[in-house]
């Protein structure tokens, strides 16, 4: 099978539908085909391209070649000079400053494929995650060798403060900062914990770095416990994730076994062990003090804060809990130092960021991309486009505590602080692709199913608040909801925010206010029309005291 070297994409947006773009779509498939060029060449379709004149418009890529109007009877000749000879057809192609933004990518990586760049999964799929020499041949340990060695415990914390690594579980605080805090807390006991809970539907990044690479966790846990004076680490693993708890055990196993764990690491005097915790499938243990309760042997329920876990975390000690894909970053940190990490990504989050593309796409899966990429670049590129050429309408990002935001955000680059500034959270790093056939209202009243079952119900706002958001939601999908409904919603959002006592309740609003702020007239045409837009609400008129 041949390598992939150009991809094709071709405006659907509704003035390229109309001037034929269905129909070069069609010309090129064929074109491609009778040239033999099928493994060599994606063709997938991209929306809103915005430059209305020249539509339907053909993009090559990595050529950053931009043909328009493109007709169908111009496809043979794109086909046999370019595609197949390598020679631009000058006199179709329009120039990409004659675009706007939306499209920038294809001028700023001319010449490259925007290829993924792998840090977090650099091993996975590539080594043998259960021969400790396969990680050791390929720079294993070299990190912890040089921190044990040639560093202090302040130069260590130092380097990943200045690195700019953010906390990748969703919350995306700075990773060097906590550790800090651990360090600088005075305790005759601490503890290191990751965070491989993973139980945000969609989400299974932190799942194939267990299963693929084990040992990098157990060396960046190691770094981070010589950092804060830790000597004990738990990793609390998803009970359902099998595969990854044989592996890490066995891994654990294999480090002890080459005086990697265990009394005196490297001959240094460092001496560090790891536990392996499974969780019982609970949400909310993925928050990370009812997390520390579950380790404890009590009820996953998250505790009141202050005080946080960096000074009274497990069993009260100074605990540093992180996230698996955090700590995946930390061995490469060390080796290649703070700028070589600051200069991937954007300047406020340095970095890449493990993505999980699932929805109405024409290829899902999992990608690592350098932080700041835009959604229409993972649509357009990394997912080849949206299924039958349908449009974007709505995505949800980060799993159930992320954002539903509208396809005008879609040129926002996926960073914590611009995600921000945009009123939305770029969460954990599921994507969700919704085209025109999904329902706001649907997909809110989905999370907020979820978020009632899974709330521990230790607090009145998130218990409360939950159950009577998803009836509302209910009578609003089934036909029988009020205008009042909707200053209800706005209302609740608010109070699960600012009342709840953790995560869970505080995110579980964030639907709420995302229909109500972007998709607000499809809200109100299920209520004032008694219609669903999409077709997808059943509108029976049946209300929400049936249901429960």
């Amino acid at each position: 099978m041949k390598a992939t070297r150009s991809m094709v994409l071709v405006s659907s947006d509704p003035e390229s539908m109309d001037r034929g773009a269905l129909e070069v779509f069609n010309r090129l498939q064929k074109q491609i085909l009778a040239y033999g060029l099928q493994e060599e060449i994606t063709l997938s379709m991209i929306s809103d391209v915005s430059k209305k004149s020249a539509n339907p418009l053909v993009l090559v890529y990595p050529d950053a070649v931009i043909y328009g109007s493109v007709t169908a009877d111009d496809v043979p000749l794109i086909v046999e000079e370019h595609l197949y000879k390598g020679r631009v057809v000058e006199h179709k192609q329009i120039s990409p400053y004659d675009l706007t933004g939306k499209i920038a990518w294809l001028t700023a990586r001319k010449g490259t494929l925007p290829a993924e760049y792998r840090i977090v999964l650099k091993n996975v799929g590539l080594i043998d995650p259960e021969n400790i020499d396969e990680y050791i041949i390929n720079e294993g340990y070299e990190a912890l060798g040089t921190v044990l060695k040639e560093m202090t415990p302040e130069e260590v914390y130092t380097e990943i403060k200045n690195s700019g690594l953010r906390g990748r579980g969703g919350a995306g605080f700075p990773t060097g900062l906590k550790w800090q805090f651990v360090a600088g807390t005075k305790s005759e006991k601490k503890y290191v914990i990751c965070n491989a809970d993973e139980s945000e539907p969609g989400t299974f990044k932190d799942r194939l770095v267990l299963e693929g690479d084990p040992h990098a966790i157990i060396e960046a846990m190691s770094i981070a416990a010589y950092a804060v004076g830790a000597d004990e680490g738990f990793v609390y693993i998803r009970g359902e994730y099998g595969l990854a708890i044989t592996r890490m055990a066995k891994a654990i196993e294999q480090a002890r076994e080459y005086g990697l764990l265990g009394e005196d690491i490297f001959g240094t005097g460092f001496s560090f062990d790891l536990h392996i915790h499974a969780g019982a499938g609970a949400y909310i243990c993925g928050e990370e003090t009812a997390l520390i309760e579950s380790i404890e042997g009590n009820r996953g329920e998250p505790r009141a804060r202050p005080p946080y876990p960096t000074t009274a975390g497990l069993w009260q000690k100074p605990t540093v809990v992180n996230n698996v894909e955090t700590l995946a970053n930390i061995p490469a940190i060390i080796r290649n130092g703070a700028e070589w990490y600051k200069a991937i990504g954007t300047p406020s989050s340095p970095g890449t960021k493990v993505y999980t593309i699932l929805g109405n796409v024409n290829v899902t899966g999992l990608i690592e991309v350098p932080m700041g990429i835009t959604l229409r670049e993972v649509i357009s590129i990394y997912a080849r486009g949206m299924k039958n050429g349908a449009r974007l309408k709505i995505a949800q990002t980060g799993g159930s505590s992320g954002s539903i935001i509208p396809a005008s955000l879609q040129d926002t680059p996926m960073d914590f602080d611009s995600y921000s500034k945009a009123g939305v959270s770029l969460g954990s790093g599921a994507l969700l692709i919704g085209d025109e056939n999904v329902c706001a209202v649907d997909l809110a009243k989905v999370l907020l199913n979820f978020f009632r079952f899974e709330s521990c119900g230790k607090c009145n706002p998130c218990r409360i608040g939950n159950k009577r958001a998803y009836q509302i939601l209910w009578n609003i999908s089934e036909g029988v909801g009020t205008m009042q409904d909707l200053t209800d919603l706005s209302q609740l959002s608010d109070q699960l925010y600012e009342l709840s006592n953790c995560g869970l309740g505080q995110t579980a609003g964030s639907p709420l206010h995302d229909i109500l702020a972007h998709f607000r007239a499809e809200v109100e045409a299920h209520v004032k029309l008694k219609v669903c837009p999409t077709g997808v609400c059943q509108m029976s008129g049946r209300r929400a005291y049936q249901i429960d």
